[in-house]
């Protein structure tokens, strides 16, 4: 069973030890420094943030991952999202937790649109992308330097009609908490 638990500061620890892992911060836009009060001005940062949502990934009763929701625009019912896990024995459940976001976003929160960006080279999630609906709408080419060289980024978009029109995914729904 998965839950999505709002990111608390005893989560700070095990974050911080995922996001530094060679395998997660590969094809992530920044890199962290092993630092926890770097990592604890960063939370208190989001904690105050209307424009961002971070909950963790639990399944089974083990914290897996992370995953968020940035850019939100409530406005015009947009939002930014991503996620990782940071356990390997869990990496193979990655293909089946978005689908509880989209139904999140769509239904709960009533928005529009799903954002999503992705690294060149990260060949599997762009695959995962074209399962779950999106639509490529553009690349920025040499936008993010990362490991000193420049880095091309795809954006993609999912919106709530193409969503609802899938249909095989309406039973992915579970509660995200909300502090």
């Amino acid at each position: 069973m998965l839950e999505f638990k709002k990111v608390r500061e005893e989560h700070l620890k095990l974050i911080l030890n995922w996001r530094t892992l060679p395998e997660v911060t590969r094809y992530m836009f920044t890199d962290v420094e092993n630092n926890i009060e770097k990592q604890q001005k960063w939370y208190k940062k989001i904690l105050t943030d209307k424009s961002s949502r971070y909950w963790m990934i639990c399944y089974q009763d083990n914290y897996i991952g992370v995953i968020s929701l940035t850019d939100i625009d409530y406005n015009n019912k947009h939002c930014t999202w991503g996620y990782y896990i940071g356990e390997p024995p869990y990496r193979s459940l990655g293909g089946l937790i978005p689908p509880y976001l989209y139904n999140y976003v769509f239904h709960e929160m009533k928005f529009n649109k799903i954002i999503a960006q992705v690294m060149k080279g990260n060949e599997n999630i762009m695959k995962l992308y074209e399962i779950h609906g999106y639509r490529f709408v553009g690349r920025h080419e040499n936008h993010i330097y990362k490991y000193n060289k420049y880095h091309d980024i795809f954006t993609y978009e999912l919106l709530h009609k193409t969503w609802k029109n899938m249909n095989r995914y309406k039973k992915f729904v579970v509660e995200f908490e909300e502090l």
